[in-house]
């Protein structure tokens, strides 16, 4: 009997809950379930780009050309770099840019694609110009001096950066002829049904790339269109 009361109080003990026992958690409500998993699916916002190069007309920066030793502007844009913080006007310099463009060429029946300077001899160069930074910019090894002369350089407008900007960034996309041509210049043709024929340039479409020239086919002058690539200087 005394055991059988004993079995009984500890079974009401084990089945007695705590009273200090955490409640259940509730399940999330369905509206508010999905607009979690919503948030978690959502892909983050990307980082915003740095800004590329451009005229910024709010700024006291401008852009100015600077002249300098031919084949030696890479070497100028880096010195005019390492003086701006070893002389104090890091501040006053913005964009240093050499323009390039892409070319292209045709070597040994391929096309072959390079970069070539759009100005040789010519740095173009953000800065918030004075007397002074007049001075330590032309004191630059190899630097000549500034485009505009006198001691006011006149910067670039905004039309002329965008213009050279552009010409660099559509050149990336679509590679220019390496070689250029005039009306009457005198080709062969290296390239086509019409290879190792002889003419004259008889029109440039510079945006198509294309020439006509006048090729002797049966002792006639015929007008053949040609891409740029297909022919080649005499």
């Amino acid at each position: 009997m005394d055991d059988e009361m004993v079995d009984s109080a500890h079974q009401e003990e084990i089945e007695e809950e705590p009273e200090n026992a955490d409640p259940p958690e509730e399940p999330a409500a369905p509206a508010e379930q999905a607009a979690a998993e919503a948030a978690l699916e959502a892909p983050a916002e990307p980082a915003e780009a740095p800004a590329a190069p451009g005229y910024d007309e709010s700024s006291p920066k401008k852009w100015f050309i600077i002249h300098t030793y031919s084949g030696f502007e890479q070497k100028v844009a880096e010195s005019l770099r390492s003086r701006s913080l070893a002389f104090g006007f890091a501040d006053k310099i913005g964009q240093v840019l050499i323009p390039t463009e892409e070319v292209v060429e045709l070597r040994g029946g391929k096309k072959v694609t390079s970069k070539r300077l759009v100005y040789p001899g010519y740095v173009l160069v953000e800065m918030e110009m004075n007397d002074d930074l007049w001075h330590k910019v032309k004191e630059t090894p190899r630097v000549t001096g500034f485009v505009g002369g006198g001691t006011q350089p006149v910067p670039l407008s905004a039309d002329e950066v965008n213009s050279i900007l552009y010409r660099q960034t559509s050149s990336a996309e679509r590679p220019r002829p390496k070689t250029t041509y005039e009306r009457n210049d005198g080709v062969r043709i290296v390239d086509g049904p019409f290879a190792n024929f002889r003419g004259k340039v008889d029109e440039v479409n510079t945006d198509r790339g294309t020439l006509r020239v006048m090729v002797m086919i049966f002792g006639r002058a015929t007008p053949v269109e040609l891409e740029f690539l297909q022919v080649e200087k005499e």
